[in-house]
C-alpha cells in the first residue's frame, strides 16, 4: 500500500532521504517538502519533482512526517504542527538531543513517535542510521521507516532509547573520527615523501577497502586485522606502536566524551 511522505526542513539530510527514496522507486508525487525559505525548496523540486510547500501544516498532512530542523527549533515546529496532526501520522525525527518525552509533551503522549540517528554518509547513499521506537508505533510504521532510511544506508533499531547516545558515538559522530584518521595518514605520508594528492588518494582508497572488505568478509575485524600482520611484518610494527600508544582507550574514552555530551544535551533541551 502506498503512503505519502512529507519532510518538515528542506536541508541537506532531507535532500539525502528524497534523493534516496526515488532512487529506489518511490514516486515523486508521494512526497512533499516544507521550509520557510523558497530557495531550498525550488532546489529539490527542480531536481526530484516532488511537492512542495512552505506552510509546514500542507506537509504535515502526510502519513509519514520527517521532522528535520534543527533542535533548538524543534518545540516551537511541533507546537504549531499539533492543530494538523489529528490524523495520527507516524513522525519520524532525525534531531539529535531530543527525548521521546519532549515530543509527547509538545505533541501528546497518543504520537506514533520514532528516533532516527543517521550520520553524514547518507548524502552519498553510505549511512548508518540508529532507529528507536516508542510503544505507539506498529509493525508497518517500523517497515515504512526501514524503507526510507535503508534508501540512504543501512539500520539498526535499539530497543532502549538511551542507545542512541551509544549510536551518536558509533555512529552518528564517527564520520569524524575516521576524517581525523584520513588528515593523519596524509599528514605523514607527505612527511615520508608522497605529495599531498597522491596521499590523499591512497588514504582514502586505503580506508574505503578495507571499510568494503569488512562488510563482505565472513571473519571479525580482528580477524581481518591479523591477516595483515605478517610475523615480524611491517603492519605489525604499525600496529605494535599503535597499541603501545593505548589507541584502544583512547577512543574508549573519546566515544564515552561524546555519548556523554548527548546525554547532557538532551537534558538540556528538554527543559525547554
Amino acid at each position: 500500500m502506498s503512503y505519502t511522505i512529507g519532510f518538515i526542513g528542506a536541508g541537506n539530510m532531507s535532500g539525502a532521504i528524497i534523493g534516496g527514496m526515488i532512487a529506489k522507486g518511490i514516486a515523486p508525487e508521494r512526497i512533499i517538502a516544507s521550509n520557510r525559505g523558497r530557495e531550498k525548496l525550488d532546489a529539490l523540486q527542480s531536481k526530484f519533482g516532488i511537492r512542495v510547500a512552505q506552510d509546514n501544516l500542507e506537509a504535515a498532512q502526510a502519513d509519514v512526517v520527517v521532522l528535520s530542523v534543527k533542535p533548538q527549533m524543534m518545540k516551537a515546529v511541533c507546537e504549531a504542527l499539533k492543530p494538523g496532526l489529528g490524523h495520527n501520522p507516524l513522525l519520524v525525527t532525525v534531531a539529535a538531543g531530543l527525548e521521546v518525552s519532549s515530543y509527547q509533551r509538545w505533541l501528546g503522549d497518543h504520537i506514533a513517535l520514532v528516533r532516527c540517528m543517521p550520520n553524514t554518509p547518507s548524502l552519498v547513499g553510505k549511512g548508518a542510521s540508529g532507529l528507536y521506537a516508542n510503544d505507539n508505533v506498529s509493525a508497518a510504521q517500523r517497515q515504512q521507516v526501514e524503507q526510507l532510511m535503508q534508501s540512504v544506508g543501512i539500520t539498526q533499531w535499539v530497543e532502549k532509547e538511551s542507545l542512541i547516545n551509544a549510536v551518536i558515538a558509533v555512529a552518528g559522530s564517527s564520520p569524524a573520527y575516521c576524517f581525523l584518521i584520513m588528515e593523519a595518514m596524509i599528514e605523514e605520508g607527505v612527511r615520508q615523501g608522497l605529495t599531498h594528492a597522491v596521499a590523499k588518494a591512497l588514504t582514502i582508497q586505503a580506508l574505503a577497502g578495507a571499510a568494503e572488505l569488512a562488510a563482505q568478509s565472513d571473519v571479525e575485524v580482528d580477524e581481518l586485522k591479523r591477516r595483515v600482520m605478517s610475523p615480524g611484518g611491517t603492519t605489525e610494527q604499525a600496529i605494535f606502536s599503535l597499541e603501545d600508544g593505548n589507541l584502544r582507550e583512547i577512543f574508549s574514552r573519546a566515544m564515552q566524551r561524546c555519548a556523554n555530551r548527548a546525554d547532557e544535551m538532551a537534558k538540556q533541551m528538554g527543559e525547554q
